[in-house]
């Protein structure tokens, strides 16, 4: 029995270690200046802080599906000077239950957050002029969020089966909003 739980414990300790950098994969953009993260281990688990920059170079993008079924991620913390999220970002991380976006975000692509069905608020700044299609569908854990004033667009069912969202507030700003972008289903 002893030899048992020897086995255990180093997986146990393993499991609660923060994701690092390391886990990581990014990509130089065009001109060669900035670094978008365009990949994680799917191994990585916990908490993990973006760096704000890579090889002395700023971090400003969080490209498409980099994050993609992290299902044991639970924190993420993006850096200032990141200014898009793209499509399917942090789709189907499904344990994430905080995420911290700057300022700097102004647009958050289609699907970015989908089927993240731990998360239960999330703050999208002022500064985001645009929420693509299906970016929180099948949150069913969020309950609250607040649309930022700079808000001009969200897409077509951007929070559809979010079924504990009780609170969201939108701006007067916003001119378009996308078919069913709201559909409060049963649990």
């Amino acid at each position: 029995m002893r030899f048992k739980g020897l086995l255990i414990l180093p997986l146990l300790v393993a499991s609660l270690q923060a994701a690092s950098v390391d886990d990581l994969t990014f990509t130089l953009n065009g001109d060669g200046t900035e670094y978008s993260v365009s990949d994680c281990d799917e191994s990585a688990s916990g908490s993990l802080d973006i760096p704000s920059t890579y090889n002395d170079l700023p971090v400003t993008s969080i490209g498409k599906s980099a994050f993609y079924n992290c299902r044991s991620l639970t924190s993420i913390t993006i850096p200032e000077g990141v200014t898009s999220i793209g499509s399917g970002a942090f789709s189907v991380c499904t344990s994430l239950t905080n995420i911290t976006i700057p300022d700097s975000v102004t647009s958050i692509g289609g699907e970015a957050f989908s089927y993240c069905r731990s998360l239960t608020s999330i703050t999208i700044p002022e500064g985001v002029t645009s929420i693509g299609g299906n970016a929180f569908i099948n949150c069913t854990s969020l309950t609250s969020t607040t649309i930022p004033d700079s808000l001009t667009s969200i897409g077509s069912d951007a929070f559809n089966n979010c079924s504990r969202l009780s609170s969201i507030t939108i701006a007067n700003s916003l001119t378009s909003i996308g078919a069913c972008s709201y559909t409060h289903l049963p649990p």
